[in-house]
């Protein structure tokens, strides 16, 4: 089994060491306990860069060496793009890998993400599937939220960074590229599509908040509230009644953080 992951990255110097050396730590033949070794697991990883203007591509080839000691097949791609999940599908495209995990330049796995994917993948034999991620506050704070599969769908019970999926359906149905949130629209299609999907009881990564879809501001939020309900629900034949959960979201992120 071949696993890709793709980190897309623009002006990303600050944090892009951290999410590389989380590859570069990835505990890929198995021994954990609770986790059922597999023969091989191969690792490509492939960083997608938007002609960043600082120091990002310069580190990224700094841990070439040492990721290629570890048998890591290690690509760079640095050129303009039409924002995050154009650069997304340009990684899905050049991934030569049976699976594909995304994670972003903020983000960074625990040691055996890459190893529960290939366990879970060998023995659940499904298409795609996902775990419990770690967010961390900006006060340092952090609380775990855990993946659940429920009739009802909720953005609350799934974790983008811990979601590994079968290459071919990344290529077959890519990131439509219509608002922030197309990764979960891409989810839910999976979804309405009946694909076979498990959940994880593991914390497989780690997301800092702060960032677009996390950003506290009225306007944004009613922003993000649109996004998600035409182009995560309706566009996949959901009840109009999901306008609900969109704003309950986002009340939550306003109120709570």
């Amino acid at each position: 089994m071949k696993i890709s992951i793709i980190t897309v990255a623009y002006n990303s110097e600050k944090s892009i060491g951290h999410t590389i050396e989380s590859i570069l730590g990835q505990e890929l033949h198995g021994g954990k306990e609770g986790m059922k070794p597999v023969e091989e697991t191969a690792l490509e990883y492939i960083i997608i860069d938007g002609r960043s203007g600082d120091h990002t591509v310069e580190i990224a080839e700094s841990y070439r060496v040492l990721l290629e000691a570890k048998g890591i097949e290690y690509r760079i791609y640095s050129e303009p793009d039409r924002g995050i999940y154009d650069a997304m599908n340009k990684g899905i495209g050049l991934a030569k890998g049976d699976i594909i995990g995304i994670l972003n330049s903020d983000d960074w796995y625990e040691p055996e993400a890459v190893r529960t994917a290939a366990d879970t993948f060998a023995e659940k034999k499904c298409d795609l599937m996902y775990g419990n991620i770690r967010m961390h506050r900006t006060d340092g704070s952090t609380f775990i939220k855990k993946a659940r599969s429920r009739r009802f769908q909720t953005s609350r019970d799934w974790n983008h960074p811990t979601t590994f999926v079968k290459a071919q359906l990344y290529k077959e149905n890519p990131f439509r590229n219509l608002g922030i949130h197309d990764d979960y629209g891409f989810f839910l299609q999976m979804k309405r599509q009946g694909r076979n999907i498990v959940t994880v009881d593991r914390v497989l990564a780690n997301f800092r908040m702060g960032g677009a879809s996390n950003h506290k501001d009225i306007r944004a939020a009613g922003r993000r509230i649109m996004d998600r309900y035409r182009y995560c629900y309706r566009i996949n034949g959901y009840s109009r009644w999901y306008l609900v959960e969109c704003i309950a979201i986002e009340a939550a992120k306003l109120l709570l953080g």
